[in-house]
């Protein structure tokens, strides 16, 4: 069966966390409109998030690839093949995180460091806050 990825981590326009839950068989986020609750699919909106954040590694498999394996200490040409290989298998990662879930101890630590997705009734994004490492004025 399949979860809702990011729950927890996805907010409505009014700052307000929003719920997951199951209709039928499919997951839902649970968006309160003025006191109707819509239940918007969490495919759809987990999709979104997930080519937000994935955006950036199409194009770039061999940079990204060879630095991960640098800061890991793996600069063997198996390891980097490895690791660009996992860089470009983006859409089964993600269909692997909707049968097992995204950890709940990565969500957590997700929601610590201000990470969140803002969605409007419909469940378009609208905003994703990810925490930075530099301050956008240094």
């Amino acid at each position: 069966m399949k979860k809702a990825i990011f729950e927890g981590l996805v907010f409505d326009t009014n700052a307000q966390a929003l719920d997951a839950t199951y209709v039928g068989d499919e997951p839902c986020y649970v968006i309160d409109d003025d006191g109707f609750l819509r239940h918007i699919s969490a495919e759809l909106v987990d999709r979104q998030i997930w080519e937000e954040l994935t955006k950036d590694i199409e194009g770039n498999e061999d940079i990204l690839s060879h630095k991960a394996a640098e800061m890991m200490g793996q600069e063997d040409p198996f390891s980097i093949a490895v690791i660009r290989s996992q860089f470009e298998r983006t859409d089964e990662q993600f269909a692997q995180l909707q049968e097992h879930g995204f950890p709940q101890d990565a969500r957590m630590f997700m929601g610590m460091v201000g990470f969140q997705a803002i969605v409007d009734y419909r469940g378009q994004l609208l905003e994703l806050k990810q925490p930075s490492a530099i301050d956008d004025e240094e």
